[in-house]
């Protein structure tokens, strides 16, 4: 179980797969720990050096203090952590594919450290996501009734009903993956991608870049993952059938073969 410490905080990662094959650097969603990701790597391990880690305040990595009741962390704060955490690895370079506000990570780290991003995968993310009325009111039910009060009701969100009906067991256990998470870390992270707009830096990203999107996703929809694509020079966009916010762990198979064909060209 490695951790490292990163800016004075320890830091939960993985990093499997052959070594001296490409690194592929994995950041996850929003209440998930880098275990969201468990399907997909057999498919990448067996072509890359796969680098996961838990963001601050989720998984088994510490949470940073938040300033103020207002004021969470930042998307740059969080792409910093990325960047710490490569430097202490010793890896210079990394295709980058981040899922939610890991694609918004994603996206800050191509567009202001564009040396250490080889190709970019946005899954199911967009340049802005909001609006912030709906972050105000999800964080104040947070603070009222804790994570686990809303934490079934964001299922509705990452799965499809199909899936939800199908495999009740497996979306049991992300119930519990987001009401463990802790308070501190979600909200921090919450705050980030309620203040985000990276609009402005997109056209400025030049890795070669994929944009994919569940065509159900009701958080960050197909049209938001179109603006993105438009945005981005020479981006481009593949939209997964039957799948919501979390494709890798609704449509592993899909979300692989996109993944290996993207950064293998």
């Amino acid at each position: 179980m490695p951790f490292i410490a990163v800016d004075g905080r320890t830091t939960h990662y993985a990093l499997e797969g052959a070594e001296g094959a490409p690194v592929l650097l994995l950041a996850n969603s929003l209440g998930t720990s880098f275990l969201v990701w468990d399907a997909v790597m057999p498919a990448l391990t067996a072509r890359f050096r796969v680098l996961r880690y838990d963001m601050r305040g989720h998984g088994l990595s510490d949470a940073a203090p938040l300033p103020d009741e207002n004021t969470g962390y930042s998307i740059a704060a969080l792409a910093g952590d990325a960047l710490g955490l490569l430097d202490a690895l010793g890896i210079e370079k990394a295709h980058v594919c981040g899922l939610s506000i890991g694609g918004m990570v994603a996206q800050h780290l191509a567009a202001h450290a564009p040396g250490r991003v080889d190709r970019l995968v946005l899954c199911d993310t967009a340049m802005q996501i909001g609006p912030a009325s709906v972050w105000n009111d999800r964080l104040a039910g947070i603070r009222r009734d804790g994570l686990a009060a809303i934490a079934p009701g964001v299922m509705a969100r990452w799965f499809t009903d199909g899936f939800r009906e199908r495999v009740p067991h497996i979306v049991r256990g992300y119930v519990n993956m987001v009401a463990r998470t802790t308070l501190e870390g979600y909200v921090g992270c919450a705050m980030a991608v309620r203040d985000a707009d990276l609009t402005a830096s997109a056209g400025s990203i030049s890795a070669p870049t994929l944009v994919v999107v569940g065509d159900k996703d009701p958080a960050t929809s197909p049209a938001s993952a179109e603006a993105m694509r438009a945005a981005i020079p020479g981006a481009r966009l593949e939209v997964i059938a039957d799948a919501s916010h979390i494709p890798c762990v609704e449509q592993p198979e899909a979300l692989s073969r996109l993944l290996i064909a993207h950064l293998a060209g």
